[in-house]
């Protein structure tokens, strides 16, 4: 994992969903083969009231917020400083999701290489039931002088990551990075861009057979990285045979209710073979 140029990163949002919340905060720890390089935080005007709760929890205020830049203003020069990196953040399909959606609203392409502490975390210390930052740093005597701030939550990883490589062996840390690293591997009957087709917000989707069967219909507030889990990672479903697939069929939701709905209907519409059956579908 230290052979590498990465960033720890962290942020604070204004809510949980990264297609329609923004980013208020952002955190780095650079790292380059081993040894830290850098930091960087700052500010972020997400242009809308934060929600009391999220003020509560961060310190973070609506008066701070408001001279801070935008994030358009800021995105050139932090896609350059993370460019060629590989990115490290706790539950990091949140804090990815949420880069990429903002870079996306300012024409920019993001897709580095991601490691998630959580799963490396899960991983190596398989005994352990509780995974999230406040364990870790409780779990492996870790310090965090102000916690729930973008940059101080980036050092917690990197002071986790240099924790690791003083209790493990280096080669079960590296086989646990590169099988997290592993690329999905899509079925053959499955266009290649499938990737870069599926949008990345709420919705339903379905697996079909080479004969048109619906073999499992899945729901998701990110739809292109639980599509993508069933072909990667530690914990594929126990049924997914990738010479099944033939097809994914997906439709967006504008939010978690609609998203709910649609899964009902397409349950009852499609009768897929591998999902339990519901106690009651929608009329």
């Amino acid at each position: 994992m230290l052979d590498r140029a990465l960033v720890f990163l962290d942020l604070e949002t204004t809510g949980a969903a990264a297609y329609a919340d923004r980013i208020t905060e952002i955190g780095l720890v650079e790292v380059d083969k081993g040894e830290q390089v850098g930091e960087w935080s700052s500010l972020v005007n997400p242009e809308r009231p934060l929600p009391p709760l999220i003020e509560s929890l961060t310190g973070i205020t609506d008066a701070m917020l408001a001279k801070a830049p935008t994030f358009a203003e800021l995105a050139e020069g932090l896609y350059q400083r993370l460019a060629g990196k590989t990115l490290v953040a706790h539950n990091a399909r949140f804090d990815f999701g949420f880069l990429q959606s903002e870079f996306r609203r300012v024409g920019l392409k993001f897709a580095p290489e991601v490691l998630c502490t959580v799963r490396l975390s899960r991983r190596l210390y398989p005994q352990e039931r509780r995974h999230n930052l406040d364990s870790l740093i409780e779990r492996h005597g870790l310090s965090c002088d102000n916690r729930h701030r973008a940059l101080a939550d980036a050092r917690v990883l990197w002071g986790f990551t240099q924790r690791i490589h003083q209790d493990l062996e280096t080669s079960e840390i590296r086989k646990a990075v590169a099988d997290q690293l592993k690329k999905p591997q899509l079925p053959p009957g499955l266009p290649a861009d499938l990737p870069e087709r599926i949008p990345e917000g709420p919705g339903v989707y379905a697996f079909f057979s080479q004969g048109n069967m619906a073999l499992h219909v899945g729901k998701s507030m990110n739809l292109r990285a639980r599509v993508l889990s069933h072909f990667s990672g530690d914990r594929r479903p126990a049924w997914r045979a990738c010479a099944d697939i033939a097809r994914v069929e997906w439709e967006a939701a504008a939010g978690e209710l609609g998203m709910q709905i649609r899964h009902m209907h397409w349950l009852q519409r499609l009768q897929p073979l591998y999902n339990s059956k519901p106690s009651r579908f929608l009329s």
